[in-house]
């Protein structure tokens, strides 16, 4: 989040001065691909280097020190460097914007999302995915997706989560019978969680928008005051990588995507008990 704030912060005092990343980079002698990295925080950054930023780009002197002093914090270390041996490329911006973010609301036609994963959920996935991972890999993923799914029950501000789930993901058979079983009673329980809230869309639902978008996760950050401390952004993940889209148009789109799927879901507690039954 710090990177992440540092970079819009350079980015708007870059468009302020009505320069492109080309001239500066010229002028700061670096490489366009560097100040993109640093405008979309996928960077830390020295001291020394924001200064010349804002000298470059004309800044107010009242700024710069707060600016710098942002860039140490860009330097900090998550919990999750510790896995970084197991954690895709680029995954750990992601982490860390849903470390930051105070509510959550993801739409899943596939795989129950990985917040609300039972480790023999994830063991089973990662099993069938995966069957020539090594026992210690598979761990270690497990690992980082528990570390992850603290935020939901930490004692402090736990994170408000939104979930969509098709009702296929509820009866999708990842791994066995009990795999299943303690899965779907892992949800129940979920769902009487104050900062959770889990909804299923039925199959004969008919059209909504998550049939266009696919599965995505709408992180919004708050700053403590009442007032958005980031814009908000989207993460959408593929089969070959992900993207992260902030632009108000693009976050107006998810949101009325959003708006579209709940307008069909339902409570996911009868679902889950039908489902059980079934079993």
């Amino acid at each position: 989040m710090p990177r992440r704030q540092l970079g819009r912060r350079l980015r708007d005092l870059r468009n302020r001065a009505r320069m492109t990343t080309r001239v500066a980079a010229q002028r700061l002698e670096w490489s366009e691909a560097k100040i993109w990295r640093i405008e979309t925080g996928q960077t830390s950054l020295r001291g020394l280097d924001v200064e010349a930023m804002c000298k470059v780009y004309g800044a107010p002197d009242d700024l710069v020190a707060p600016l710098t002093a942002l860039a140490r914090e860009t330097k900090a270390r998550g919990w999750w460097t510790e896995y970084g041996d197991v954690i895709a490329e680029g995954f750990e911006v992601y982490i860390g914007l849903e470390e930051a973010a105070y509510r959550l609301s993801t739409y899943e036609n596939e795989l129950v999302p990985g917040l609300l994963q039972t480790e023999d959920y994830t063991r089973a996935m990662l099993a069938a995915a995966r069957p020539d991972m090594s026992s210690v890999e598979t761990d270690r993923r497990v690992a980082v997706r528990a570390a992850r799914q603290a935020l939901l029950t930490r004692d402090t501000d736990p994170v408000r989560l939104r979930a969509l789930l098709t009702e296929t993901v509820l009866r999708r058979r990842v791994g066995g019978p009990e795999v299943i079983k303690g899965q779907l009673e892992h949800l129940r329980r979920m769902c009487d969680r104050p900062n959770v809230e889990i909804r299923s869309v039925p199959d004969d639902s008919g059209y909504h928008e998550g049939m266009d978008t696919g599965r995505f996760v709408l992180l919004e950050f708050d700053s403590g005051t009442g007032e958005l401390a980031e814009p908000p952004v989207v993460y959408v993940e593929t089969f070959t990588g992900s993207a992260y889209f902030d632009k108000d148009a693009e976050i107006d789109r998810y949101r009325a995507a959003l708006a579209s799927i709940e307008a069909v879901a339902v409570d996911a507690r009868d679902p889950i008990e039908a489902t059980l039954a079934a079993l």
